[in-house]
């Protein structure tokens, strides 16, 4: 399972978020997701299972296929649940 993390640039918030997610799928004990991050212009449907984005580009990002929207990309107990969600929902967990 792939997972993309996409933000405007490509480098910070998206990098962040792909790092907090790692930090959640190790403490749920999943070790059989990648994750990546990539600017919005760049991300391409076929290029994850999953896509996390920030709610500032939502729209933008609504073509890509299944979009993970966070209202806030600093909220580790929002990114936690849903990602948790996500590994129920793919039967990660």
């Amino acid at each position: 399972m792939k997972i993309l993390t996409v933000c405007g640039s490509g480098l910070g918030t998206s990098f962040m978020v792909e790092m907090n997610i790692n930090t959640i799928l190790s403490e749920l004990g999943i070790t059989d997701v990648e994750v990546n991050h990539s600017d919005l212009s760049s991300a391409a449907p076929g290029d994850a299972d999953v896509f996390f984005l920030a709610k500032d580009i939502a729209e933008g990002g609504s073509h890509l296929g299944e979009v993970i929207v966070l209202e806030s990309i600093i909220d580790m107990d929002e990114l936690r649940e849903k990602v948790t969600q996500v590994m129920k929902d793919k039967g990660k967990i």
